[in-house]
């Protein structure tokens, strides 16, 4: 029974980040949490993880422009994800969770009441600090988001040029924490081969939320993202006080 649930959690997480661009970890951990510990679910998240962000990287209009003025800040994620992931596998703490849910869920009341937000620098000290505390908290917690989502979106970017941005940054998360995960001894607690067979439902929910994406105008598309970050926010407060 527990593969069934597998499934259907990657189902909907992949289709909340084909809708959003962003969340497949957030809430296949969130779920996963009710049947293994966080570790295992980072873990097994690896593969759909790796492979729906890769996917939502190249799939774009501007990865090469994207990848020359982001590429400072993704050295920085990869830096602090290595200095952290050992706190994932030996800590079983809420409290950064939590913290950060909060936080997220602030940043979209705020996106929802005002979407003239201020535009961010993309100075390289700015960037790469946003990077390595990007970095440091993905390493200590598995969740990719903060501060490097509200970062992005402050650049004012387009709907599609965002998505394609989130996508190269969660792949560059995701493969620091996998190697960082790897070097603490993280990965042996689960199998590679699961984390395979989960792809399957991963890239099906991906796929039909693209398909709703597509169908979504600029103006309606930044209501749902702030929308979805609130609820993702809230999520990963209730998981971390439960």
């Amino acid at each position: 029974m527990i593969i069934f649930f597998y499934v259907l959690v990657f189902l909907v997480a992949g289709m909340v980040k084909g809708l959003l661009g962003m969340g497949l970890p957030t809430v296949a951990v969130g779920l996963l949490a009710l049947a293994i510990t966080p570790a295992e679910a980072s873990a097994l998240l690896l593969i759909p993880s790796l492979v729906t962000n890769l996917w939502q990287m190249f799939n774009g209009p501007a990865l090469m422009q994207i990848i020359k003025r982001l590429w400072l800040m993704m050295a920085a994620v990869c830096l602090g994800t290595l200095i952290t992931t050992q706190w994932l596998v030996s800590s079983g703490s809420n409290i950064i969770p939590a913290l950060l849910g909060i936080i997220l869920m602030a940043y979209g009341c705020v996106g929802l009441l005002s979407y003239c937000l201020p535009k961010a620098s993309t100075h390289p000290v700015v960037s790469a600090s946003i990077g390595l505390i990007t970095g440091l908290i993905t390493g200590a917690t598995g969740v990719f988001v903060l501060p490097a989502v509200p970062y992005l979106q402050a650049l004012n970017l387009g709907k599609e040029e965002l998505i394609q941005a989130l996508g190269l940054s969660f792949t560059v998360s995701t493969l620091a924490l996998g190697v960082g995960l790897y070097w603490q001894g993280g990965l042996e607690i689960i199998y590679v081969k699961e984390s395979c067979l989960m792809l399957i439902p991963a890239l099906v929910g991906l796929g039909i939320g693209q398909w709703i994406r597509t169908r979504l105008s600029e103006a309606l598309f930044r209501r749902v993202f702030f929308v979805g970050l609130l609820v993702l926010g809230f999520c990963s407060s209730i998981r971390a006080i439960l």
